[in-house]
């Protein structure tokens, strides 16, 4: 069995993290605050990146239209009838979630704070959107709650990052786990897979560079090409090849074998909204695709980190 397993999980899930660190089931409860992004607003870039839908990838947040208290509520009296003595972490996830004065994020995140068996905060942002004085605010925060921020990476591919329109180099991202970590923030990786005109080997490369840095966590998605998002109108045109559900599943596995065995998988495949999606239609079946992985974990009689461990002694 893997160290950091009780079940036939062969990888580091967060639910066993969240259940060994809190003594509870804990749900994250996706929040819309209502920020935007410096890719779409002109400070780094236009347009975002190709497969940012108008949500600003926060399909399953809630509704911008109400505040973040009722938005939380609503998530949580849901939750509670599968799980009634859960913990919660207050996810901000549409857009950019540090692309505000100090002031506006205090305001935003502590009110979710001062909910009732709320835990702690996951913070999603780019590497490029945390200043100084950001900095200074979230490591106060670390020491008042359970924090991690979570940041998009996507790929380690320069030519693939400047095709999606990153509009931030590789050397910001690592100067920001390194500013993050030094203040002992924990931080969460986002990847995805099949970005178009990548190889295996290159998505591969993009798990073990991340294996050998500080980080706490990672998200592994499927490249989703959803309607309205300039990646469906190059898709139109271009018809780059996708990668077929098979591949995903071994690719995701190799990622696993050289991803470092203590970095707690916080996600394994994308979970895209059925009328947004136009391709992989596959990646609706997301609970046989999470069946499969094992399957094929098992199949080998492999496990997470056992190919760094392997590459590092």
């Amino acid at each position: 069995m893997f160290k950091y397993s009780d079940s036939n999980k062969r990888y580091y899930t967060l639910d066993y993290f969240y259940k060994h660190k809190f003594n509870s089931k804990v749900f994250k409860v996706s929040l819309n605050a209502g920020f935007t992004c410096p890719n779409k607003d002109g400070k780094v870039g236009l347009g975002g990146c190709i497969y940012c839908s108008k949500s600003g990838s926060g399909e399953y947040a809630g509704d911008i239209k109400k505040d973040l208290v009722t938005q939380f509520n609503e998530v949580k009296e849901m939750m509670l009838k599968k799980w009634p003595k859960a913990k919660y972490i207050g996810y901000f996830q549409a857009n950019t979630n540090t692309y505000a004065p100090v002031n506006i994020l205090k305001e935003k995140y502590e009110t979710i704070l001062e909910l009732d068996n709320v835990v702690g905060l996951n913070i999603a942002t780019r590497p490029d959107s945390v200043d100084d004085e950001c900095l200074d605010y979230l490591e106060e925060l670390s020491k008042k709650t359970y924090l991690t921020i979570e940041l998009g990476l996507q790929t380690i591919h320069e030519k693939t990052s400047n095709f999606i329109n990153r509009c931030h180099t590789l050397e910001c991202f690592e100067d920001m786990v390194k500013k993050l970590r030094k203040r002992n923030i924990n931080v969460v990786v986002h990847i995805i897979n099949g970005l178009p005109y990548e190889t295996k080997e290159m998505m591969i490369e993009t798990v073990k560079y991340l294996s050998n840095l500080d980080i706490q966590g990672i998200k592994i998605h499927m490249l989703s090409i959803l309607k309205d998002t300039k990646l469906a109108d190059i898709y139109k045109l271009e018809k780059f090849k996708l990668i077929t559900r098979e591949e995903y599943i071994d690719i995701v596995c190799d990622q696993l074998e050289y991803l470092r065995e203590d970095i707690v998988v916080n996600r394994i495949t994308g979970d895209p909204k059925v009328s947004d999606l136009i391709e992989p239609d596959w990646l609706v079946k997301k609970v046989t695709i999470l069946n499969d992985i094992d399957k094929e974990m098992a199949k080998r009689n492999s496990y997470q980190g056992i190919k760094y461990q392997k590459n590092n002694t």
